[in-house]
């Protein structure tokens, strides 16, 4: 799944919502659930979202809503390997957009 969000350091919880087409509330229930989620708060307590942040959400997106991991075994798959699931994250990733990109190709012929 490729997000849309512009090149910010933080990102408001509706921003990241919107992005991933769920509700805020679902973001923070992530947040809650996975250590792996570590937004700042300001002073008023609103979570503000790295770009590390958001990559971490995107990999749990994956494995949750498109993969069909229940949040324990997402958990465990995220402790267990890390390093694998993200590297394997990025190249799913990179795939999607060059997919994306022969489709434009494809319907400009």
């Amino acid at each position: 799944m490729h997000i849309n969000l512009p090149d910010k350091r933080y990102y408001r919880i509706g921003e990241v919502a919107k992005a991933f087409d769920v509700n805020a509330s679902l973001i923070r229930f992530w947040d809650k659930e996975f250590d792996a989620i570590k937004p700042k708060k300001n002073n008023k307590g609103n979570r503000l979202f790295t770009q590390e942040d958001v990559k971490n959400i995107q990999m749990i997106y994956h494995l949750v809503k498109e993969k069909g991991f229940t949040l324990e075994g997402a958990r465990k798959k995220l402790k267990s390997k890390p390093e694998i699931i993200k590297d394997n994250h990025s190249i799913i990733l990179r795939l999607e957009a060059i997919k994306a990109e022969l489709l434009l190709i494809k319907n400009q012929l």
